[in-house]
């Protein structure tokens, strides 16, 4: 049986974490979801005409910041920048999850939920009355705008475990190690993205 990653242990470690990001660091970006059904694309997968994004939503964040480069391409020489934007996977989780029948009413808990088999004792990390809950579900394609720029999400990664344990896998029936839904935590959501002109993402008129 496992002796540590209880769900104490994980609901310290994010309000540590919390603390870190929120009063501390205090980096934030503002973040637009593409609506894919409105977005029409061509035959290569390029939006043909205009982008749809829900948004934007300000998420604390934590920013590894890339070199810039001058790539040459065959319009001339452009400009790149890449960037990792790494959230808090409970800060992005639906607000106020109400249990029922042993599992989140909310959709977007059921996705997230940190447990598969959630309890009305589990602590979901979102609290009435507070700003958590930002309700994303971070895609390829999503926009993230940083110091008047703006960076198109290339890759997401959701795979930082706490104590390297992901309670929505226990493996029941575990007669080893029963519990397992109870430990360890799916910690953090890692965005890697390119830059890209405002023109381009077509969100503020850049040109007339």
């Amino acid at each position: 049986m496992a002796l540590f990653g209880t769900q104490r242990d994980v609901s310290l470690f994010r309000g540590l974490s919390r603390e870190l990001m929120w009063d501390i660091i205090s980096q934030q970006c503002a973040y637009y979801q593409l609506i894919s059904e409105q977005t029409k694309v061509n035959i290569y997968g390029e939006a043909a005409g205009s982008k749809y994004y829900n948004g934007p939503v300000l998420l604390n964040t934590l920013i590894e910041r890339g070199d810039n480069s001058s790539p040459v391409d065959d319009f001339g020489v452009s400009f790149d920048r890449p960037m990792t934007f790494r959230f808090l996977r409970d800060d992005l989780l639906g607000k106020n999850p109400i249990y029922s029948n042993g599992a989140f009413s909310n959709a977007f808990s059921n996705a997230f939920s940190s447990t598969s088999n959630p309890s009305p004792t589990a602590d979901s990390g979102n609290y009435p009355g507070t700003p958590y809950g930002a309700d994303i579900v971070p895609e390829v394609g999503d926009i993230i705008m940083w110091n008047n720029s703006y960076w198109e999400v290339d890759n997401v990664n959701d795979n930082q475990l706490f104590v390297g344990k992901d309670p929505a896998y226990p493996y029941d029936v575990n007669p080893l190690n029963p519990g397992l839904e109870n430990y360890g935590s799916n910690y953090s959501i890692i965005c890697t993205a390119h830059y890209v002109p405002a023109d381009k993402v077509q969100i503020t008129r850049e040109r007339l």
